[in-house]
């Protein structure tokens, strides 16, 4: 029997095609070289984002009650970073933290309803905002994915954030809120 997995709910921007595209060539770029990538998990709802708010439940939010959220947000890309702790990480692409992006993370957390269930890493004041490229890669793998994502193929830059969507884990189900 398989363990059952506690409930999950997030809310996520999603990237403009052009953005979205350098992402996935970093994700086949790593997969190709044999190393963790988000490329090996092929479900259509994966695609690079940026998650916002994390929880056990999110009441469903419609136009109305999202109010004054506007999109597209310009945004920009940055460096690799890891997330983590032993001899596996995550490794992701950073997203500079400007004010609007702040706003937009605070707003959404005052919508979704004060929760103490957040996870830690989602709330405001602990949040690092982020683009995942691989989970669980090994440390002693992480020279080569640095290289990789060097070579050329760089994600970093300018982006847009054009689309917020409710990503359900349990029942693998996607809604379209903005954008």
């Amino acid at each position: 029997m398989e363990p059952s997995r506690a409930p999950v709910v997030s809310l996520e921007l999603l990237l403009d095609a052009d953005s979205e595209a350098r992402i996935r060539a970093e994700w086949t770029a790593l997969a190709d070289a044999g190393l963790s990538s988000l490329a090996a998990h092929t479900a259509p709802s994966n695609r690079p984002h940026i998650t916002l708010v994390v929880r056990p439940s999110i009441r469903q939010l419609d136009r109305t009650a999202l109010g004054a959220i506007t999109l597209p947000l310009a945004l920009e890309i940055g460096d690799p970073i890891l997330f983590g702790s032993g001899d596996r990480r995550v490794l992701a692409r950073s997203v500079v933290p400007t004010a609007e992006l702040l706003e937009l993370h605070a707003t959404l957390h005052s919508i979704a309803g004060g929760d103490a269930a957040d996870a830690p890493h989602t709330r405001p004041g602990a949040w690092t905002p982020h683009v995942s490229l691989a989970r669980r890669i090994r440390l002693d793998a992480l020279p080569h994915a640095l290289r990789i994502l060097d070579d050329g193929r760089s994600a970093g830059g300018p982006v847009e954030a054009t689309s917020l969507r409710r990503w359900d884990a349990a029942s693998a189900t996607v809604t379209d809120l903005l954008g």
